[in-house]
């Protein structure tokens, strides 16, 4: 039977769609792994609820996580039959989803999309040429969960973390044992299918994902007719297997393939359309990754001081096409290795010291000769020290990082937090840090001839916020809200210097603030579990908005379930407010402000068991057939009707 989990978070929050049952990924043990529990009255109250990325000490008890958290339970992506993770990243608060094909970005609190570091199943997985990961590619295999930590994380992860993580991991054979399948079809010639296999108990176990998601698509031109169809493809696999009672080893791998259409902009500056995407027939991109983390874990002290070692690696390529061959291409690699080192004190007290090695190397794969496609590279030596205490009804928390860049200046980062319950359902929290984020190699040594060109001179972003906020249960209802307040030095940003301009990026001179509020509401009623949460954000750069960030964000979700687990349905709505954006429909190619339009997104689905292992299901997304841009000229897709079968043996 499924279980809807609401579990409370010492200082975290709003949490949405709450649960989370998993051991760590990548420096997790058996004995860290727990079984869902239903648990309504959430304050410090569930001992089961596991957040893994919120410290380098590893897997860790969610109640006692200090800071700004969202967890997504398996449950919870299967009832609301998520396929790609970024949709269900439109629920949590303080984060903003834009897609357009070959890219989908979130932006955490106003961060850039840049900013937010994505591991998977414990693995950087962003491009080094590029700087990010593109969400879209990141599929919602069976038994999956994922969890969101807003606010800078530098002070644990280093650079990519300035704005927060995502952490995504996938079920272990002994947390999902057996076949599970599932298949579906519909609209726009969609066909997906997922598969799994999970053998093993906590001592060793062995499980393999394979997804597929394939879609015809629309046309995402305003008045286009050509359709933007993808092929994604996603092979995974990981196991663990405790050689001893103190020593296990583990290993995770992933690759990941994406074909797909893209329509170019018209950037004749004599046409009337200069600006606007048009339909460009064969231009189409292919995105290739392999991922791999490979660990091994020792504890002594009957388990109080534990070491962690492990390597991982990532290779992204990328690539575009148009009608006569190969238009641009890059090629990113990261080798990283990670040493943990865990002493628990007592059950109150905790101290973990880490070193991180981090080696990148990125490539331009000019086809035309025009940019340099030598191999540049850049390292990495981060040392972590951090604390976590507890004082009756006081918790704190302290991280320090200093880094040593062959590229940067070193910098230091740090976090603090604390929290205080009031009373057994009303707590109190606050909490500070900063951040830093490195120029990527796109930014500084960039090129496209007559429209885009690197600036090697960049220096690294810089960024500080703090936060408050209290979280209330009254009953089975969970209230929280949260304010928070962050500035970014030395941003990032493209100019375009006369005479000819080209476009360049360039540090701002001035601050960028990013000022916000986050409300969300959770409730257990019957068979019915309700949800909410509203984000209110002001991000300004000297006093003008920022793009892409809207100032109002909403959602709400309203599901039901039979007894016995015999059927299934819900109504999620999602509003995203209007959005500045920039349009380039001047000969000059220098952006003019324009405002996206805002819009609500409404999705209804529901589930049947047809016998005790298979399930029939449907959805609609999209079902009152919004028209919206999320980025300027890009139309979105419409109403989509999709119907399949599940199976579990």
């Amino acid at each position: 039977m499924r279980k809807f989990v609401l579990s409370g978070a010492a200082l975290a929050v709003p949490l949405v769609m709450l649960g989370w049952s998993a051991g760590a990924a990548a420096q997790d043990s058996a004995e860290d792994i727990s079984e869902d529990v239903v648990i309504f009255s959430p304050t410090r109250l569930n001992p089961d609820g596991i957040i893994v990325s919120g410290s380098r000490e590893g897997a860790f008890r969610l109640d006692d996580f200090l800071g700004s958290a969202t967890v997504i339970s398996d449950d919870n992506l299967e009832q609301r039959q998520t396929r790609d993770i970024a949709d269900i990243l439109r629920d949590v608060p303080g984060v903003a989803v834009t897609q357009t094909a070959g890219q989908t970005q979130i932006r955490l609190r106003g961060s850039e999309g840049n900013h937010v570091l994505v591991l998977v199943d414990g693995i950087e997985v962003s491009d080094p040429f590029g700087g990010e990961f593109d969400l879209g590619t990141l599929q919602a295999e069976i038994g999956s969960r994922v969890e969101v930590l807003r606010g800078p994380q530098s002070a644990l992860y280093g650079s990519d973390a300035i704005g927060g993580v995502v952490g995504y991991r996938s079920a272990s054979g002994a947390e999902l044992g057996g076949l599970s399948a599932r298949l579906e079809a519909g609209s726009f010639g969609t066909i997906n299918g997922s598969a799994r296999l999970g053998i093993g108990d906590y001592n060793s176990n062995l499980a393999i994902n394979a997804t597929v998601v394939s879609t015809d698509g629309t046309p995402n031109a305003i008045g286009g007719t050509r359709n933007i169809g993808r092929d994604s493809y996603t092979l995974s696999g990981k196991g663990e297997l405790a050689a001893t009672d103190t020593f296990s080893l583990r290993a995770s791998a992933r690759y990941i393939r994406t074909e797909g259409d893209f329509n170019d902009q018209d950037f004749d500056p004599t046409s009337p359309t200069l600006g606007f995407v048009l339909d460009s027939p064969e231009t189409t991109y292919e995105n290739e990754a392999f991922y791999a983390l490979v660990g091994a874990r020792l504890e002594v002290l009957n388990g109080d001081w534990t070491h962690d070692l492990s390597g991982q690696i990532a290779d992204i390529t990328r690539d575009t096409f148009g009608p006569f061959g190969r238009t641009s291409g890059s090629k990113g690699q990261r080798l990283k290795a990670s040493y943990v080192s865990a002493f628990s004190l007592s059950n109150e007290h905790s101290l973990t010291f880490a070193a991180d090695f981090e080696r990148e190397e990125y490539r331009n794969r000019d086809p035309f000769g025009f940019a340099f496609t030598g191999t540049r590279s850049a390292r990495n030596i981060g040392l972590v020290g951090e604390y976590r205490g507890s004082f009756g009804e006081l918790d704190v928390s302290a991280a320090i990082r200093h880094d040593f860049s062959n590229r940067f200046d070193d910098a230091t980062t740090f976090k603090i937090g604390a929290g205080y319950d009031v009373t057994e359902n009303t707590r109190i929290r606050a909490s500070a840090g900063s951040g830093i984020k490195n120029p990527g190699f796109f930014e500084l040594f960039g090129f496209f001839d007559g429209t885009f060109i690197g600036n090697p001179d960049l220096n690294p972003e810089k960024s500080t916020e703090w936060e408050v906020g209290i979280d209330q249960d009254i009953g089975d209802v969970r209230l929280s809200a949260t304010y928070f307040d962050a500035e970014l030095e030395d941003e990032i940003f493209t100019t375009f210097p006369a005479p000819n301009f080209i476009a360049t990026p360039d540090n701002r001179d001035t601050k960028s603030t990013r000022r916000g509020v986050e409300l969300s509401a959770a409730a257990q009623l019957g068979q019915f579990s309700a949800n909410g949460a509203y984000t209110y954000l002001n991000a300004k750069e000297d006093g003008v908005r920022e793009v892409r960030r809207p100032k109002h964000i909403a959602s709400a979700s309203l599901n039901w379930e039979a007894p016995n687990d015999v059927a299934s349905a819900g109504i999620t709505v999602r509003y995203n407010g209007k959005t500045e954006d920039f349009a380039f429909t001047l000969p000059s190619f220098a952006p003019v402000d324009v405002t996206l339009g805002d819009y609500t997104l409404v999705n209804i689905y529901g589930e049947v068991a047809l016998t005790d292992n298979i399930r029939a299901f449907a959805r609609a997304e999209n079902l009152l057939d919004e028209e919206y841009e999320q980025v300027f000229s890009f139309v979105s897709q419409g109403r989509s009707i999709i119907a399949g079968v599940s199976a579990k043996f």
